[in-house]
This record gives structure tokens, C-alpha cells and sequence, in this order.
């Protein structure tokens, strides 16, 4: 469904990501992890048009995207939860969740979706006429996540869904990207800083180091490779 080919982006002279290959089946969901600046945000920036490729091919359902715009994208099928969420915070609830659907032009099918969204974060529901600023973190990443869902995508991007959450908080997103799999057949694209959350949920993965892809291969065989694990998962998993 995405694929990659020998992907290059710079930052004026600074070569962020350098020839980086990968793709995502339909159906998948698949892991980047890497340390911070390893060029995870900014590939997923790229692969939703909000930057430019400076080389290489982006590929979605078969389709050259690399040089389209984003709302052009996300009418194809592929929706970005931004890092560190990015609602809306002086609008409601209610309100950051509609203009995901901004796509749409069907009021009944506009108003199917937001109940769905409602039952599977009833928090939103109860909450729906808050300003979204209002929300705790954990909630303001249930209304990123289905503010994106309202857009109806073939595919997720997730950029540090876990990212300044407790851990319970975390286990619960990631609960809902795997049921969202399973019973929408969503394809995603997750960068976590937490390799372990992230592989633990993901059919496969990808190593970014400094803008290369260091390694990859089905999340058993990261999790169990000595070099991941003392570099992302703690030197104590070694034993």
C-alpha cells in the first residue's frame, strides 16, 4: 500500500533522510523506531506532503504521491496524527473532531462516523463541547487519533502516539490501533520512541539512524537482536 524508494530530504544543506526504502502492506501495521533526530517525524512528514523529497519515489496504492499536495493526500486514503497532537485548543471537541471529515460533503455519513468515534473514546462524547485544550494528554491524543479516523483512511500514520502519556494511557492507545486493525483492516505507520510499545504491536519494523535505515525485519527478529535491544530497549534485556 506505501512504498518508499531511495528517499531523500534535506533541511537547507542538512541531509536529514538518505536513500531510505521501506514499505507497508495493506493490512500492516509497521514500526520505525530510532533515536531522536534519527529523521522519523520527518519521513512521515513527507509521506503526508508537508515536506518535499529532494530525491527518490513515494509511492501510496500504487500511486506517485511525492509531489502532491496534503489534503490531496488525505483524500486518497492516508491520514497523519501529527507529533505532539496538535488540536485545535480554543475549539471544541466536537469541532477539532468534524474538520477531519472536512473531505466529506454527506451529513449522515459525517454524523455515522463521529458516533463511532464517540464509542470508541467515550471520554470525547462526554467531553464534546469542551475546548479541546481542556483535555488531558491521553484525551487530547484520543481526539488527534479520531480527528484523523474521521477522514475514513486506508491508512495511519502515528508520529509518538505515546509521547509524554503514563504508561497505562499508552497501553490503551495502542490497544485501539491494533483493533482498529483488526476489525477495519487500517493499515499504520507508527514512529514510537518506546521500541518496545511499538514492536510489540507491529508485524514488522524499521531501524532509522541518522536518516538511514540501520536494519529491519519482522518485530520478533528486532526484538530479540542484540543491538536493537542494548540501543532501545535497555541494557538489562541483554541478560
Amino acid at each position: 500500500m506505501l512504498t518508499l524508494r531511495n528517499v531523500d530530504i534535506h533541511y537547507g544543506r542538512v541531509h536529514a533522510v538518505r536513500r531510505v526504502s521501506l514499505h507497508v502492506a495493506p493490512g500492516e501495521i509497521v514500526a520505525l523506531i530510532g533515536a531522536n533526530g534519527a529523521g522519523k517525524t520527518t519521513l512521515l512528514s513527507a509521506i503526508s506532503g508537508l515536506m518535499r523529497v529532494s530525491g527518490g519515489d513515494i509511492e501510496f496504492d500504487g500511486r506517485c504521491i511525492a509531489s502532491e499536495k496534503p489534503e490531496r493526500i488525505v483524500r486518497l486514503g492516508l491520514s497523519h496524527v501529527p507529533e505532539r497532537r496538535l488540536v485545535f485548543g480554543p475549539m471544541s471537541v466536537a469541532d477539532n473532531l468534524l474538520l477531519g471529515a472536512y473531505t466529506k460533503f454527506r451529513r449522515r455519513e459525517v454524523a455515522a462516523d463521529l458516533d463511532e468515534i464517540y464509542a470508541m473514546f467515550p471520554v470525547l462524547r462526554d467531553r464534546h463541547n469542551q475546548q479541546a485544550a481542556a483535555l488531558s494528554g491521553g484525551e487530547q491524543q484520543m481526539l488527534a487519533i479520531g480527528r484523523a479516523l474521521m477522514a475514513r483512511p486506508r491508512c495511519l500514520l502515528l508520529d509518538e502516539p505515546g509521547m509524554g502519556l503514563a504508561p497505562q494511557i499508552c497501553k490503551e492507545i495502542f490497544r485501539h490501533v491494533v483493533t482498529l486493525r483488526r476489525d477495519k483492516g487500517l493499515t499504520v505507520l507508527l514512529v514510537e520512541q518506546n521500541a518496545k510499545s511499538a514492536l510489540a504491536v507491529a508485524d514488522r519494523g524499521y531501524v532509522l539512524e541518522t536518516g538511514r535505515v540501520l536494519l529491519s525485519g519482522t518485530s520478533e527478529e528486532l526484538l530479540a537482536n542484540h543491538d536493537v535491544r542494548r540501543a532501545y530497549l535497555g541494557r538489562e534485556k541483554d541478560n
